[in-house]
């Protein structure tokens, strides 16, 4: 199947929609106005049931087939910007300085909408379908706090999918893996405690600055010299702060960063090397490391049938040859995985085409992606919550 002809014919409307959004960009959970906004739309539209408020800002609405009862399916796409300033010079760009939409959100969530006003005008399906708004994915964890108020069990979910845009793939192209697609997303902040003094007299000092500089590089040994090369780790020190004047050595040093891992035990194994490394190099320096680790959103991990479901979808899209069903994993993190973990599910990357990366100030959604997003989407649902045999997956 092509792309359906409702949804090239919605693009203009729906690209309207992502610009409007594009423009009055929102953060983590203060996503009020475009919550309000998805929430208008819903109702517009004629879906049975709108929810607001759940995971404090995120918005649900549920439309009901026109073929009796059945199992409800969860389609989620995420509503908050990053906190960057835009530099497209594109007339629907950000009137908020310091606020973008620079992950592409506002396509997801403009996508999402496009696929629930056609549900809603044919309800060619057997069960329900539930579009979730999903609030902070850049960091807050608002997918987690979705499941949390009891999402999946309140609209009784049995499936969910997510999507998200990848620039550098082409338009109409997909991609996606079984397994993990996306990498846990862990935080540590390490304090090292030295004894200042005067900068003339280092000998009468335990300089924390030091003891640092050797902590970022012996750090590094944990993936280099501590991991097989065919394990996917990544450790980055992204912070270091230390003293306010040229003639002070201070009295302590802090390091920060992450840490990116796509299997359990390795998530493990790196927190407790890394704690081990600051104690023992700060200890042999004369000096102390405190570790504050926090684990942050887990592996985003595909499920075996969902994920060969959601490919062929993408087949019936796109066409074979546009599918890319073992796509290697990102490092980068996404809170879908919460929901992944309470049922299961895929999640699928969508081209956008030659455009900037994300979370680049000048990265801009392309709306030549709108057609294809929605059709995968309700060709998704139907297919899922098929009432004729030969409409089933």
């Amino acid at each position: 199947m092509p792309l359906l002809n409702r949804a090239v014919e919605m693009q203009d409307d729906v690209s309207g929609w992502r610009r409007h959004l594009h423009e009055n960009p929102e953060l983590m959970f203060d996503v009020h106005g475009t919550a309000q906004f998805v929430a208008e739309k819903l109702r517009q539209f004629g879906c049975d049931d709108v929810q607001t408020g759940i995971g404090r800002t995120g918005v649900v609405g549920v439309i009901h087939g026109s073929h009796g009862e059945g199992q409800t399916i969860g389609l989620r796409a995420d509503m908050d910007a990053l906190p960057l300033t835009e530099t497209t010079g594109r007339p629907w760009a950000s009137r908020t300085a310091g606020k973008m939409h620079a992950c592409g959100h506002d396509g997801h969530t403009a996508m999402l909408l496009g696929a629930a006003r056609y549900l809603a005008e044919t309800r060619n399906f057997k069960g329900s379908v539930a579009v979730i708004f999903q609030p902070a994915e850049e960091g807050g964890g608002g997918g987690r706090e979705m499941v949390k108020d009891g999402i999946m069990e309140n609209f009784s979910i049995s499936e969910v999918y997510g999507m998200h845009n990848i620039p550098g793939l082409p338009i109409g192209q997909f991609a996606i893996r079984k397994g993990p697609i996306m990498a846990a997303t862990d935080e540590f902040t390490i304090t090292i405690e030295g004894q200042g003094g005067h900068a003339a007299q280092p000998h009468r000092t335990v300089d924390p600055v030091v003891v640092g500089a050797q902590l970022v590089n012996t750090l590094q040994t944990i993936v280099s010299r501590g991991t097989d090369p065919l394990d996917s780790v990544v450790l980055s020190v992204t912070k270091f702060h230390a003293g306010d004047a040229h003639n002070v050595i201070p009295q302590r040093a802090e390091l920060a960063g992450t840490v990116r891992t796509l299997r359990p035990e390795m998530r493990d194994f790196a927190q407790k090397r890394l704690i081990e490394v600051a104690e023992g190099v700060a200890g042999a320096l004369g000096a102390s490391a405190n570790v504050h680790y926090v684990r942050n959103y887990p592996v985003t991990f595909n499920h075996s049938r969902e994920t060969d479901f959601a490919a062929n979808t993408a087949r019936h899209v796109a066409g074979n040859s546009a599918v890319d069903e073992a796509v290697a994993p990102m490092m980068a993190g996404e809170d879908f995985s919460y929901m992944l973990e309470s049922r299961p599910g895929a999640f699928i990357f969508i081209g956008n085409g030659d455009s900037a990366s994300l979370h680049s100030p000048s990265y801009d959604f392309n709306d030549d992606a709108i057609p294809h997003g929605i059709s995968y989407w309700v060709q998704l649902a139907e297919a899922a919550l098929c009432h004729l045999p030969s409409d089933c997956r």
